[in-house]
């Protein structure tokens, strides 16, 4: 591998072709040799990319000679407690973090009334779940367990490791297909969801909402501090936040007559001021390029449709933002 080069890990698995979209509108088009290539180039030679499962890279984004630069959920920073520089919300990949049973459960509906019902039939509470950081803690936490239990801490249990003391509850890690566990291998789930179809297709319903994540980009706080590899995640980061830029604006160009420009201009919104120039050849027609939000489109159509010929609406690429960046 070249000295100068900046090594990224992008997500692979359910945010893998979101983020390969992403990167192709910042104008860093993904190429795999195959399907199984799991190192993608893109087409610039001072990048190295690597896929990797978004649970894992936040802890290769810390210390010297792993990875400058990557993209993961908001979600496995925290479970991870990784020390890396959260730089950019790529407001994508959405999820909620839940807490789930069987729908059968009719009298369940929060927390408090799982542990109450578990405790009373002195059951143990089996939990499922890839969140075991943010699973202790949210029960940790909670009232009703704090007064059956104390300061007691779930039991956690994994293929190499157990701990926690408290064998009533215990907390079993998942290595995917959560929802399909419930309910003979564990009681509720702690799981992530983007629209609750798989949890509704495995008869499970949601009974609280403990976060909510989108993919992130992250840097390893070191490479911030190399003066070349800061630079080149600069550009990184324009490009990216250009895309988020351009995906809620609209471009639009028009024709207006003379005496109808001031009173286009007094309403029309725009970045900074819209660009006003002269037809070719005409003397009483200009023409107007501005940069609008999508959401305020709509309500400028009557003011548009009644002083404006011959409107062009463009969805932009990228906006790049370079004076935030620099």
């Amino acid at each position: 591998m070249k000295e100068k080069v900046l090594k990224i890990s992008i997500p692979k698995g359910s945010l893998q072709e979101e983020i390969s979209s992403f990167f192709e509108r910042a104008g860093l088009k993904l190429s795999f040799g195959s399907k199984r290539d799991y190192r993608p180039s893109v087409g610039d030679p001072e990048i190295y990319l690597k896929l990797l499962r978004p649970q894992e890279i936040p802890n290769y984004l810390i210390g010297e000679n792993q990875f400058d630069l990557g993209i993961s959920g908001r979600d496995w920073i925290k479970e991870t407690n990784a020390n890396v520089e959260i730089l950019l919300d790529l407001e994508i990949g959405a999820v909620s973090i839940v807490l789930c049973v069987p729908k059968n459960w009719d009298n369940i509906t929060s927390l408090d009334d799982i542990l109450l019902k578990f405790s009373a039939e002195n059951k143990t509470l089996r939990i499922s779940t890839e969140y075991l950081t943010l699973s202790m803690n949210y029960l940790k936490n909670n009232g009703t367990y704090q007064k059956l239990y104390g300061k007691k801490a779930p039991l956690v249990i994994t293929p190499w490791k157990y701990w926690g003391d408290n064998k009533e509850v215990k907390i079993f890690l998942s290595f995917g297909a959560t929802e399909a566990k419930p309910p003979e291998e564990v009681d509720v789930i702690i799981d992530n969801t983007s629209t609750g179809s798989t949890l509704e297709a495995n008869n499970l319903k949601i009974i609280g909402i403990i976060d909510t994540s989108t993919a992130v980009l992250i840097a390893n706080k070191n490479a911030l501090k190399n003066e070349w590899k800061r630079e080149k995640i600069m550009d990184i980061l324009v490009l990216l936040k250009g895309v988020i830029e351009a995906s809620k604006k609209l471009h639009i160009f028009m024709n207006v007559k003379k005496e109808n420009l001031n009173k286009i201009l007094e309403e029309l919104p725009a970045l900074k001021r819209p660009t006003v120039s002269k037809l070719a050849g005409e003397v009483d027609w200009f023409a107007i390029n501005t940069i609008i939000k999508k959401k305020e489109f709509l309500s400028l159509i009557p003011l548009l449709r009644k002083y404006a010929q011959g409107l062009v609406v463009h969805e932009p690429r990228q906006i790049l933002p370079l004076e935030g960046i620099r």
